[in-house]
């Protein structure tokens, strides 16, 4: 028994991000539908953050009126851009991208996350949120960064003597190369078994032709845009629960911030009424599934995973989903895939495996140097007795 639940513990994170997977997969093609029909990405982010903060709210107030920590002005600050660059950037540029290409390519091009989070994770991109200092070491091919929080120091080590560390960068270096090939490259389209006499033949004049390659483009960098901010987010959300250890009030306090700061863009980008008018439609499920399972409920497991195994860790589980969407969207949307997404989507699976890998190897190495230390520290405590 003891076996069976220890193996159970370690297992939770990996349970917890595969079935994030899957609520992810549903969500996008669930939102594809909804924008295609002519719902405003705007309105859709206000409705779908308002969903997740009555949601996650009344298990916030009660669940954690015990241990929440006392509100300071650099955690609501934190919290102020965690909404910013979650609900408000994150998810317009995402659903922009979405609309503009496909639910497996939005899918695939969302898997540099973790190359993205570890090249913040080592960079100083968002220092100036931290309310801490920076130092930058280096010695002989090796780079230390060193970013001091309080008491506690965070390290994200680069030894490229090492192969561990190796992996890393080359992972990240062939994630960036797959996200520019499905960006430059679409490709001929890729039949699938299953969809072969179901594609209507695609226009093939000039105008049809660039105006499609020209959607494709930009909703690949609005699609790259959104993943920059969503590392962003990983890696603030990191920090920001050292200082406030409640991820449930956390969660609840990124959804609220975030609705408010959606629907001052929403008054300023969508100038019609008509666009808040929202029905039980499949606008309403958008919002609501997206809402209350990709929003309230993932923001809070993934801040739960990201405490235990870090963040790196966390955004190594997207390919899942990507699998999942081409399949639902092949059957429900009659999507096509195209060669240069494929061949850029095996790239990018390439790499992040590497970084994860490497990752996995750091984490290994760490927990064994701890059990070292703690083997050497008892050695005088036995000597004495």
């Amino acid at each position: 028994m003891g076996g069976c639940s220890e193996y159970l513990r370690r297992a939770k994170p990996y349970i917890a991000m595969i079935s994030l997977q899957f609520g992810y997969a549903g969500m996008n093609i669930i939102t594809k539908v909804s924008l295609t029909n002519g719902m405003s990405h705007y309105v859709l982010v206000v409705y779908r953050h308002a969903f997740a903060t009555l949601s996650i709210f009344p298990f916030a107030l009660f669940l954690e009126r015990k241990v929440r920590p006392a509100m300071t002005k650099w955690v609501f600050l934190q919290i102020f851009v965690l909404g910013l660059l979650g609900p408000v950037i994150d998810q317009n540029f995402y659903y922009v991208g979405l609309k503009l290409t496909s639910p497996t390519f939005s899918c695939a091009m969302s898997n540099i996350l973790p190359a993205m989070t570890f090249v913040m994770a080592v960079g100083h991109q968002l220092i100036f949120l931290l309310r801490g200092n920076l130092c930058f070491v280096v010695q002989a091919n090796e780079l230390v960064v060193l970013v001091m929080w309080d008491s506690n120091v965070r390290m994200e080590k680069v030894d490229l003597k090492k192969v561990i560390y190796q992996a890393k960068v080359a992972g990240t270096l062939v994630t960036v190369a797959g996200a520019m090939l499905m960006t430059l490259y679409k490709g001929p389209l890729v039949e699938m078994v299953w969809t072969k006499h179901v594609h209507p033949h695609a226009s093939n004049s000039p105008a049809a032709t660039e105006s499609s390659s020209r959607d494709w483009f930009l909703g690949s960098m609005f699609l790259i845009l959104a993943t920059l901010a969503w590392a962003s987010l990983f890696v603030l959300q990191a920090v920001t629960l050292r200082r406030y250890p409640a991820q449930l009030s956390l969660t609840t306090w990124i959804c609220f911030v975030g609705t408010l700061q959606a629907i001052a863009v929403t008054f300023v980008m969508e100038h019609k009424p008509s666009a808040w008018t929202i029905g039980f439609d499949m606008n309403l499920l958008a919002a609501a599934y997206a809402g209350i399972v990709t929003s309230s409920v993932a923001y809070y497991v993934q801040g739960l995973v990201i405490a235990k195994r870090g963040p790196v860790f966390a955004s190594a589980f997207s390919p899942l989903m990507m699998i999942i969407v081409a399949i639902m969207g092949s059957f429900i949307l009659n999507e096509k895939i195209y060669l240069g997404g494929v061949l850029g989507a095996i790239l990018i699976i390439i790499g992040l495996y590497s970084v994860l890998w490497g990752k996995y190897k750091e984490n290994k190495e760490k927990k064994e140097r701890e059990a070292m230390r703690v083997k050497d520290a008892s050695i005088p405590t036995l000597a004495k007795k």
